[in-house]
Protein backbone atom coordinates (compact mmCIF):
# COMPACT_ATOMS: atom_id res chain seq x y z
CA UNK A 1 0.00 0.00 0.00
CA UNK A 2 1.72 3.15 -0.91
CA UNK A 3 2.20 5.89 1.30
CA UNK A 4 -0.48 8.49 -0.14
CA UNK A 5 -2.90 6.01 -0.51
CA UNK A 6 -4.03 7.54 3.18
CA UNK A 7 -6.27 9.99 2.05
CA UNK A 8 -5.47 11.69 5.67
CA UNK A 9 -2.37 12.16 4.47
CA UNK A 10 -3.02 13.41 1.40
CA UNK A 11 -5.09 15.86 3.47
CA UNK A 12 -2.23 16.80 5.26
CA UNK A 13 -0.04 16.94 3.09
CA UNK A 14 -2.37 19.27 0.97
CA UNK A 15 -2.90 21.36 3.89
CA UNK A 16 0.90 21.73 4.75
CA UNK A 17 1.28 22.88 0.87
CA UNK A 18 -1.23 25.84 1.43
CA UNK A 19 -0.01 26.55 4.89
CA UNK A 20 3.71 26.94 3.94
CA UNK A 21 2.76 29.04 1.10
CA UNK A 22 0.29 31.20 2.15
CA UNK A 23 2.11 32.26 5.71
CA UNK A 24 5.07 34.83 3.81
CA UNK A 25 2.48 35.96 1.22
CA UNK A 26 -0.27 36.23 4.19
CA UNK A 27 2.63 38.72 6.25
CA UNK A 28 2.79 40.77 3.12
CA UNK A 29 -1.58 41.29 3.05
CA UNK A 30 -1.23 41.81 6.74
CA UNK A 31 1.98 44.64 6.58
CA UNK A 32 0.02 46.52 3.18
CA UNK A 33 -3.43 46.46 4.75
CA UNK A 34 -5.05 44.45 2.05
CA UNK A 35 -7.54 41.50 3.57
CA UNK A 36 -10.01 42.47 1.56
CA UNK A 37 -8.25 42.64 -1.57
CA UNK A 38 -7.35 38.64 -0.77
CA UNK A 39 -10.95 37.87 -0.30
CA UNK A 40 -12.19 39.89 -3.53
CA UNK A 41 -9.68 37.75 -5.61
CA UNK A 42 -10.81 34.25 -3.67
CA UNK A 43 -14.54 35.27 -4.30
CA UNK A 44 -14.28 35.48 -7.84
CA UNK A 45 -13.01 32.22 -7.86
CA UNK A 46 -16.51 30.91 -8.02
CA UNK A 47 -16.81 32.52 -10.96
CA UNK A 48 -13.78 30.36 -12.33
CA UNK A 49 -15.28 27.62 -11.36
CA UNK A 50 -18.16 27.77 -13.49
CA UNK A 51 -16.52 28.90 -15.93
CA UNK A 52 -14.09 26.34 -16.03
CA UNK A 53 -17.53 23.81 -15.96
CA UNK A 54 -18.95 24.83 -18.97
CA UNK A 55 -16.11 25.07 -20.90
CA UNK A 56 -15.08 21.58 -20.01
CA UNK A 57 -11.34 22.75 -18.90
CA UNK A 58 -9.67 22.13 -15.42
CA UNK A 59 -11.22 23.91 -12.49
CA UNK A 60 -7.43 24.64 -11.76
CA UNK A 61 -7.01 26.28 -14.68
CA UNK A 62 -9.94 27.98 -14.89
CA UNK A 63 -9.88 29.57 -10.86
CA UNK A 64 -5.92 30.77 -11.59
CA UNK A 65 -7.25 32.70 -14.67
CA UNK A 66 -10.33 33.87 -12.71
CA UNK A 67 -7.85 35.27 -9.57
CA UNK A 68 -5.27 36.22 -12.23
CA UNK A 69 -7.96 38.52 -13.99
CA UNK A 70 -10.10 40.09 -11.05
CA UNK A 71 -6.55 41.01 -9.22
CA UNK A 72 -5.06 42.71 -12.19
CA UNK A 73 -8.19 44.48 -12.99
CA UNK A 74 -7.88 45.59 -8.65
CA UNK A 75 -4.68 46.70 -9.45
CA UNK A 76 -5.28 48.90 -12.47
CA UNK A 77 -8.24 50.71 -11.34
CA UNK A 78 -6.69 51.17 -8.35
CA UNK A 79 -5.94 55.45 -7.75
CA UNK A 80 -8.25 56.19 -10.35
CA UNK A 81 -11.25 58.08 -8.18
CA UNK A 82 -12.43 54.64 -6.54
CA UNK A 83 -12.45 54.56 -2.94
CA UNK A 84 -10.05 50.81 -2.72
CA UNK A 85 -12.63 49.40 -0.05
CA UNK A 86 -15.48 50.18 -2.25
CA UNK A 87 -13.78 48.98 -5.55
CA UNK A 88 -12.86 45.74 -4.09
CA UNK A 89 -16.33 45.50 -2.35
CA UNK A 90 -18.40 45.49 -5.98
CA UNK A 91 -16.06 43.31 -7.65
CA UNK A 92 -15.72 40.79 -4.90
CA UNK A 93 -19.46 40.67 -4.27
CA UNK A 94 -20.25 40.93 -8.05
CA UNK A 95 -17.76 37.83 -9.26
CA UNK A 96 -19.46 35.90 -6.35
CA UNK A 97 -23.24 36.70 -7.93
CA UNK A 98 -22.19 36.04 -11.13
CA UNK A 99 -20.55 32.77 -10.46
CA UNK A 100 -23.45 31.70 -8.27
CA UNK A 101 -25.73 32.53 -11.52
CA UNK A 102 -23.45 30.74 -14.08
CA UNK A 103 -23.35 27.63 -12.18
CA UNK A 104 -27.34 27.58 -12.09
CA UNK A 105 -27.09 27.47 -15.66
CA UNK A 106 -24.98 24.61 -15.98
CA UNK A 107 -26.73 21.62 -17.63
CA UNK A 108 -25.77 18.36 -17.30
CA UNK A 109 -23.02 19.11 -14.54
CA UNK A 110 -23.45 18.29 -11.20
CA UNK A 111 -21.75 20.61 -8.86
CA UNK A 112 -20.99 19.95 -4.97
CA UNK A 113 -20.83 24.23 -4.40
CA UNK A 114 -19.94 23.60 -0.60
CA UNK A 115 -17.41 22.03 -1.60
CA UNK A 116 -15.77 25.15 -3.34
CA UNK A 117 -17.31 27.70 -0.78
CA UNK A 118 -15.67 25.45 2.41
CA UNK A 119 -13.36 23.18 1.00
CA UNK A 120 -12.84 19.35 0.29
CA UNK A 121 -9.66 18.89 2.04
CA UNK A 122 -10.29 14.62 2.33
CA UNK A 123 -10.64 14.09 -1.44
CA UNK A 124 -7.57 15.65 -1.98
CA UNK A 125 -6.01 13.71 -5.33
CA UNK A 126 -2.21 12.91 -6.06
CA UNK A 127 -3.19 15.58 -9.16
CA UNK A 128 -4.61 18.13 -6.51
CA UNK A 129 -1.11 17.49 -4.81
CA UNK A 130 1.27 17.91 -7.28
CA UNK A 131 -0.95 21.01 -8.10
CA UNK A 132 -0.78 22.29 -4.43
CA UNK A 133 2.78 22.05 -3.74
CA UNK A 134 3.39 22.88 -7.47
CA UNK A 135 1.74 26.00 -7.14
CA UNK A 136 2.86 26.60 -3.15
CA UNK A 137 6.69 26.05 -4.11
CA UNK A 138 6.64 28.05 -7.35
CA UNK A 139 4.73 30.92 -4.79
CA UNK A 140 7.62 30.71 -2.11
CA UNK A 141 10.27 30.91 -5.12
CA UNK A 142 9.29 34.23 -5.93
CA UNK A 143 8.75 35.34 -2.63
CA UNK A 144 11.93 34.52 -1.46
CA UNK A 145 13.75 36.04 -5.10
CA UNK A 146 12.18 38.96 -4.66
CA UNK A 147 11.84 39.16 -0.61
CA UNK A 148 14.23 42.38 -0.27
CA UNK A 149 12.39 44.29 -2.62
CA UNK A 150 8.83 43.74 -1.68
CA UNK A 151 9.53 44.06 2.07
CA UNK A 152 11.14 47.99 1.08
CA UNK A 153 8.23 48.83 -0.97
CA UNK A 154 6.32 47.46 1.38
CA UNK A 155 7.75 50.02 4.32
CA UNK A 156 8.93 52.92 2.39
CA UNK A 157 8.01 53.32 -1.35
CA UNK A 158 10.03 56.80 -1.85
CA UNK A 159 13.14 54.46 0.20
CA UNK A 160 12.14 52.14 -2.60
CA UNK A 161 11.94 54.38 -5.48
CA UNK A 162 15.63 55.89 -4.59
CA UNK A 163 16.61 52.12 -4.52
CA UNK A 164 15.89 52.03 -7.96
CA UNK A 165 13.02 49.27 -7.29
CA UNK A 166 9.75 50.04 -8.86
CA UNK A 167 6.69 49.43 -6.32
CA UNK A 168 3.51 48.60 -8.94
CA UNK A 169 6.02 45.89 -9.95
CA UNK A 170 6.52 44.84 -6.84
CA UNK A 171 2.81 45.04 -6.30
CA UNK A 172 2.27 42.92 -9.59
CA UNK A 173 4.24 40.44 -8.05
CA UNK A 174 2.24 39.96 -5.12
CA UNK A 175 -0.89 40.03 -7.58
CA UNK A 176 0.28 37.12 -9.12
CA UNK A 177 0.87 35.05 -6.03
CA UNK A 178 -2.27 36.11 -4.48
CA UNK A 179 -3.88 34.64 -7.20
CA UNK A 180 -1.89 31.10 -7.46
CA UNK A 181 -2.80 30.78 -3.97
CA UNK A 182 -6.54 31.55 -4.30
CA UNK A 183 -6.09 28.90 -7.02
CA UNK A 184 -4.54 25.75 -4.88
CA UNK A 185 -6.37 26.78 -1.73
CA UNK A 186 -9.72 26.58 -2.81
CA UNK A 187 -9.96 22.75 -2.78
CA UNK A 188 -8.40 22.84 0.81
CA UNK A 189 -10.23 25.44 2.34
CA UNK A 190 -13.07 26.64 0.08
CA UNK A 191 -13.46 30.33 -1.35
CA UNK A 192 -15.05 31.58 1.73
CA UNK A 193 -11.94 30.84 4.03
CA UNK A 194 -9.33 31.21 1.74
CA UNK A 195 -8.46 35.13 2.81
CA UNK A 196 -8.57 33.69 6.64
CA UNK A 197 -5.58 31.53 5.76
CA UNK A 198 -3.53 33.93 4.56
CA UNK A 199 -4.45 36.52 7.35
CA UNK A 200 -5.00 34.68 11.04
CA UNK A 201 -1.50 32.66 10.88
CA UNK A 202 0.45 36.06 9.98
CA UNK A 203 -1.46 38.14 12.82
CA UNK A 204 -0.99 35.00 14.98
CA UNK A 205 2.61 35.62 14.36
CA UNK A 206 3.11 39.45 14.85
CA UNK A 207 2.46 39.12 18.62
CA UNK A 208 5.67 37.69 18.85
CA UNK A 209 7.88 38.00 16.23
CA UNK A 210 10.55 40.78 16.24
CA UNK A 211 11.62 40.83 12.34
CA UNK A 212 9.94 40.33 8.89
CA UNK A 213 11.64 37.24 8.39
CA UNK A 214 10.77 35.42 11.83
CA UNK A 215 7.13 36.78 11.33
CA UNK A 216 7.06 34.55 8.22
CA UNK A 217 8.25 31.94 9.45
CA UNK A 218 5.94 32.01 12.61
CA UNK A 219 3.34 32.22 10.50
CA UNK A 220 4.54 29.36 8.53
CA UNK A 221 4.74 27.43 12.06
CA UNK A 222 1.21 28.20 12.75
CA UNK A 223 -0.71 27.80 9.66
CA UNK A 224 0.45 23.72 9.51
CA UNK A 225 0.04 23.16 13.24
CA UNK A 226 -3.62 24.39 12.34
CA UNK A 227 -3.66 22.34 9.22
CA UNK A 228 -2.63 19.43 11.39
CA UNK A 229 -4.64 20.19 14.66
CA UNK A 230 -7.53 20.39 12.40
CA UNK A 231 -7.38 17.91 10.58
CA UNK A 232 -7.35 15.62 13.95
CA UNK A 233 -10.16 17.22 15.29
CA UNK A 234 -12.34 17.17 12.58
CA UNK A 235 -11.52 13.42 12.00
CA UNK A 236 -12.19 13.16 16.23
CA UNK A 237 -15.63 15.13 15.86
CA UNK A 238 -16.66 14.47 12.51
CA UNK A 239 -17.06 18.66 11.83
CA UNK A 240 -16.85 20.00 8.61
CA UNK A 241 -12.76 20.16 8.03
CA UNK A 242 -12.08 23.63 6.35
CA UNK A 243 -13.91 25.07 9.10
CA UNK A 244 -12.57 23.30 12.18
CA UNK A 245 -8.85 24.28 10.50
CA UNK A 246 -9.99 28.03 10.38
CA UNK A 247 -11.55 28.19 13.76
CA UNK A 248 -8.41 26.41 15.49
CA UNK A 249 -6.00 29.12 13.29
CA UNK A 250 -8.48 31.68 15.13
CA UNK A 251 -8.16 29.85 18.67
CA UNK A 252 -4.20 30.31 18.36
CA UNK A 253 -5.33 34.26 17.38
CA UNK A 254 -6.68 34.80 20.31
CA UNK A 255 -4.59 32.73 22.48
CA UNK A 256 -1.45 34.64 20.64
CA UNK A 257 -3.47 37.99 21.57
CA UNK A 258 -3.65 37.94 24.84
CA UNK A 259 -0.18 36.05 25.29
CA UNK A 260 1.17 38.86 23.85
CA UNK A 261 -0.58 41.47 25.50
CA UNK A 262 0.55 40.59 28.93
CA UNK A 263 4.09 40.23 27.93
CA UNK A 264 4.28 43.63 26.56
CA UNK A 265 2.39 44.75 30.09
CA UNK A 266 5.27 42.94 32.06
CA UNK A 267 8.13 44.91 29.76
Amino acid sequence: MSFLDDFLVRAALAGLGLALAAAPLGCFVVWRRMSYFGDATAHASILGVALALGFDVSVFAGVLTTALIMATTVSTLAGRGYAMDTLLGVLAHSALALGLVAVSFLDGVRIDLMAYLFGDILAVSRTDLLLIWGGGLSVLGLLCWRWSALLTTTLNPDLAYAAGLNPKREQLVLTLTLAVVVAVAIKVVGVLLIAAMLIVPAATARNFANTPERMAIAAALTGSFAVVSGLHVSFVTDSPTGPTIVSIAACLFVVASVVGAGLRKAR
